[in-house]
């Protein structure tokens, strides 16, 4: 009975040194779009966890259940027009930016019905569009101009950037309402109050920098890519101190980027293929291989609610899924 206690006992003392278990490593689950010479841009997830997209070359948006991988597209009234980037309304409706065109279209989910809404002269590249605040707000990147359209009267207002050239290029809403905007031609980051539209820039530190994309955390972190230096970049708005973390690869090309509901930092090494996981906690990189070679992953968006990372894979004509898990 004793010599039974004590291998018990043992047996305890062992399990509890023991490691625990390292989670299984990220992978990425593709899905194969089927309308021929199909480029993926930009996904956007709706309430249901179905994904849009846009398909540029062949200007369709498109519409993926992740369930039965079934796929559904609706052609733009106005052929060609090339649609880039997109968002889903709080109201279900989804916005796309048609590049070609100078217009933003919206598409009524429950009929497929596409109305337009043609921009002005100067905004006629619309390129990254987010809905905010009641408004539909674009860049225009090879325009120098950034705006905004109200869908109830159909009325666009352009705003210049206050750097000539600048190439504002990703736009997303912070948590205190203002509006956060990368300018690839500079070395800055803008932040635009969505009452006047003026915006405010922060200078990054290497006159090199060239942000793409960016997100903003919760406490105010805005998180970006730097596209033309090969890093991930964090600034703190109050204080403008910037933080930089070289990609893994040499030829990076860090371009999407979205934070996770695991906590960590996810953008796309544009150049090689390669999805990157910073961890803010332990400033620690994981690296992730896109299955199909010649992925690009312009554009990225997470699915808070069942933590998941949709990604399009421009130039494989395939859209990504990773599982994240976490709160």
């Amino acid at each position: 009975m004793r010599r039974s206690l004590i291998v018990l006992a043992l047996a305890a003392i062992a399990g509890a040194a023991a490691p625990p278990a390292r989670p299984a490593p990220p992978k990425i689950v593709e899905y194969p779009l089927p309308r021929p010479d199909n480029f993926p841009h930009d996904p956007a997830v709706a309430k249901d966890g179905s994904v849009w997209f846009t398909d540029q070359s062949n200007s369709y948006i498109g519409h993926l259940d992740p369930a039965s991988g079934k796929v559904v597209d609706y052609p733009t009234p106005t052929p060609r027009s090339g649609p880039h980037g997109l968002t889903v309304a709080p109201d279900g409706h989804v916005w796309y930016t048609g590049q070609a065109a100078g217009r933003l279209g919206r598409v009524d989910p429950a009929t497929g019905h596409i109305d337009e809404f043609p921009l002005p002269g100067n905004a006629r590249n619309p390129h990254t569009p987010i809905y905010h605040a009641g408004r539909v707000w674009f860049t225009d990147a090879n325009n120098s101009t950034y705006g905004s359209l109200d869908p109830a009267t159909g009325k666009a207002t352009v705003y210049a950037t206050p750097t000539p050239n600048a190439v504002p290029y990703g736009i997303v809403p912070a948590k205190d309402g203002a509006i956060w905007i990368a300018m690839l031609g500079t070395n800055k980051l803008g932040r635009v109050d969505p009452a006047t539209g003026k915006m405010k820039e922060f200078v990054l530190p290497a006159e090199e920098a060239r942000p793409r994309r960016l997100q903003v955390g919760n406490n105010g972190t805005v998180w970006y890519t730097d596209y033309g230096r090969g890093y991930l970049g964090a600034l703190d708005p109050a204080t403008g101190k910037v933080r930089e973390w070289v990609s893994p690869s040499s030829n990076a090309g860090p371009y999407g980027i979205a934070i996770g509901t695991d906590g960590r930092i996810w953008y796309c090494e544009s150049r090689t293929g390669t999805m990157v996981a910073f961890d803010p906690r332990t400033e620690k990189m994981e690296t992730v291989k896109i299955p199909t070679a010649g992925a690009v992953v312009r554009h990225m968006e997470t699915d808070s609610t069942r933590h998941r990372l949709w990604l399009a894979l421009s130039g494989t004509g395939r859209l990504g899924k990773i599982e994240l898990g976490g709160q």
